[in-house]
């Protein structure tokens, strides 16, 4: 029963972490009423939060492995008790710093349910449990929505300090009804970092999650200060648009992992990528605010679907290093929100427009939208490595003109050469000197005619021992109908293998 209530728990957990995250960014045009701040300031002041909320995620991933969810939970919301109350009588530049930095654990608290939860569940269903914890996005959304009108009622200072409530609250919940008994794995941190830093696929999916998580959170912190300036809409207008864009996005994000569940995953992201792409394109030419709203929305789409389907990927990929993979590629979704406000401060006090920092938007996708068709390729080739290396018979492959280009496990088991001795050579280095010419030619006769040729033949091992061998060559053709392979498969009779 206890494990049942992990999902519903940590999710919950996570509304709580991310609600206080993004405390700041809700309240800026509020606080910029008593404390007076430039737009630079405004800019660095609410992405300072996403700083400690990215890089925490890589220790939080690891420690949910070695402590679990439980523990982890509980002393991240007593922690930010602090941070949330000295906000509340922040009176300076340095003192919103001080708090935003502490305040980002708030954000750091996702890489302890993506990790956590995948204990509980099959692999088929992690894409979708995956996204339905990431649907914890949503507490981002009631607080842009909720605060500014808070703020406006009791003040924001009174306002922050609304949230000790529910910190408290889940705190004591995660301690009561936190897992004690969840798996653990005690492992050093050097050393699972060091068996994933040298695979390109945790890069590529940390340069997905940086695009897709990292646009999120990026408008997520910028579109209420950004609307109020740009627009001229009231603090509360702009609040319940961002609220729209994160609860799309959030809403989004369950059916992004379900997807990747029930078709190819690669296809999924094309897709996302593309439509990041058009968005940032359409952004950069300062629209209207008709069309930034459209631009708007299918960023918050396109982001909500991609967030689910990368973390598809993770646990497919890491299964034996998920807390540092997880933690690694979570950190670099929150740095990928918090470059990109103070990119567009810094563009618009240098040109007058956000064009290039939205078009950097549009190339990231692009890239990212090549890189995913590159891994689709590469999977498929692994998959086909993998298959012909699992056959039981040994197997070689020769180009047309008879040159060696691959051969499996099986190959070296039976005849003694490893792959590195046989590339690039011929078949007849395995002649045994049994067979007169006759004998090739018409073997050569039947595979020009019928496309194939068996039987039995005398080849010869690296030790120079004779073996006894049934032996099967096919063509492989093109489209167009021509050669470009030789196939051969053969067993040791002598092992009483079957004939093929």
């Amino acid at each position: 029963m206890n494990t049942k209530l992990q999902l519903p728990l940590q999710t919950g957990s996570l509304i709580i972490g991310f609600m206080v995250w993004v405390l700041i960014s809700s309240l800026i045009p509020n606080i910029k009423e008593d404390i007076h701040l430039s737009s630079n300031e405004v800019a660095i002041v609410t992405a300072v939060p996403v700083i400690l909320g990215s890089l925490l995620r890589i220790l939080l991933g690891f420690w949910t492995n070695r402590f679990g969810a439980r523990l982890l939970f509980f002393v991240s919301f007593l922690v930010l008790l602090f941070p949330v109350f000295y906000l509340s009588i922040a009176d300076s530049l340095t003192d919103l710093i001080i708090g935003g930095l502490i305040l980002g654990l708030g954000g750091a608290v996702f890489s302890i349910g993506v990790t956590s939860l995948p204990k509980y569940y099959p692999k088929e269903k992690h894409g979708f449990v995956n996204g339905i914890y990431g649907a914890g996005n949503i507490g981002t959304a009631i607080t842009s929505f909720s605060a500014p009108i808070l703020a406006n009622t009791i003040g924001w200072e009174n306002t922050v300090r609304l949230f000790l409530i529910p910190l408290l609250l889940f705190a004591l919940l995660n301690f009561i009804f936190g897992d004690r008994k969840e798996p653990k794995v005690n492992n050093s941190m050097i050393g699972q970092f060091k068996s994933v830093y040298t695979n390109e696929k945790l890069w590529f999916l940390s340069l997905f999650y940086f695009v897709t998580f990292g646009s999120f959170v990026a408008f997520t912190v910028y579109l209420p200060n950004f609307l109020v300036s740009n627009f001229g809409l009231t603090s509360v207008d702009a609040g319940m648009r961002t609220a729209g864009f994160i609860s799309l996005a959030t809403f989004l994000r369950p059916v992004g992992g379900w997807l990747g569940d029930k078709f190819n995953p690669f296809l999924i992201l094309f897709l996302v990528f593309n439509g990041l792409t058009f968005s940032g394109v359409l952004l950069s030419f300062t629209p209207n605010i008709t069309l930034y709203t459209i631009g708007c929305l299918t960023v918050a789409f396109c982001a909500g679907i991609g967030n689910g389907a990368v973390f598809k990927f993770v646990p497919y990929y890491f299964s034996k290093q998920a807390g540092i993979s997880n933690g690694i590629v979570s950190a670099m979704g929150g740095l990928g929100g918090f470059f990109p406000p103070i990119v567009l401060s810094i563009v618009f006090n240098i040109t007058g427009h956000y064009a290039i920092g939205f078009m950097s938007l549009a190339m990231f996708a692009l890239a990212s939208s090549i890189i995913v068709v590159w891994m689709y390729y590469m999977e498929r080739l692994s998959l086909e490595t993998k298959i012909i290396q699992s056959v039981a018979q040994g197997m070689m492959v020769t180009n047309k003109n008879g040159t060696i280009e691959k051969v499996n496990e099986a190959f070296t088991r039976v005849t003694g050469y490893t792959s590195e001795e046989v590339v690039g050579k011929k078949p007849s280095i395995l002649r045994s000197g049994k067979h007169d010419k006759s004998f090739y030619d018409k073997m050569w006769e039947s595979i020009h005619h019928k496309g194939y040729w068996q039987g039995e033949i005398w080849n010869k091992r690296k030790n120079n021992e004779l073996i006894k061998e049934w032996l099967t060559i096919n063509e492989v053709k093109d489209e167009a109908g021509e050669v470009r392979y030789y196939l051969g498969l053969f067993s040791d009779m002598n092992e009483g293998t079957s004939r093929s």
